[in-house]
């Protein structure tokens, strides 16, 4: 938690550099590079900083969190059965076998323990198929990852993107929300 003063602040945002770096509006794809690098904030650890008035400034480590996650990665419940239907997606759940085998699933989704996402994205498609029964999505597929509740999920949306997999989203919802509405 931030505990300088409001000036110091001030000069810790003068560190990231020009006035440009500061945090616009949500745009989408404009969102400053530090945005999209972590929303979960980025540490800053500015050095020391050249004598300014009352001397020199060592600022403590400062979390920049504020900026705006205009996250386009969340998908309804009806976006999420159109593209089932449609078969356009590739749906992956990231529970466990056992919760699966107990709760149940989504119809046409692919059961990969958030444990395992990382390597099973990164296997040869030969071994995918015959430990997953299905082919091995290719890093321009749309994935969308599903969950309980959706925090895993958003988990395994941000290894598959550090993987370079393009077109992935996940299900907020998860499977609670999902049980909920086949049940209406």
């Amino acid at each position: 938690m931030w505990r300088g003063s409001w000036r110091q602040l001030g000069r810790v945002r003068g560190a990231l550099g020009p006035r440009r770096a500061a945090p616009q509006p949500c745009r989408g794809p404009g969102l400053h590079q530090l945005a999209r690098a972590s929303c979960r904030g980025a540490l800053l650890r500015p050095g020391p900083r050249p004598p300014s008035g009352s001397g020199d400034l060592r600022t403590k480590q400062f979390a920049v969190c504020h900026f705006c996650t205009a996250d386009n990665h969340n998908i309804s419940y009806k976006e999420l059965k159109e593209l089932l239907d449609s078969k356009a997606i590739s749906l992956i759940d990231v529970r466990e076998k056992w919760e699966i085998g107990k709760y149940g699933d989504i119809p046409g989704s692919i059961c990969i323990p958030l444990g395992e996402i990382a390597e099973a994205l990164q296997m040869d498609p030969e071994h995918f198929k015959e430990k997953y029964s299905q082919d091995m999505p290719s890093k321009s597929d749309h994935l969308v990852f599903s969950c309980l509740a959706g925090v895993r999920s958003k988990q395994a949306l941000a290894a598959a993107k550090s993987l370079g997999f393009s077109r992935v989203q996940h299900y907020a919802g998860g499977f609670k929300e999902w049980k909920d509405m086949n049940l209406l």
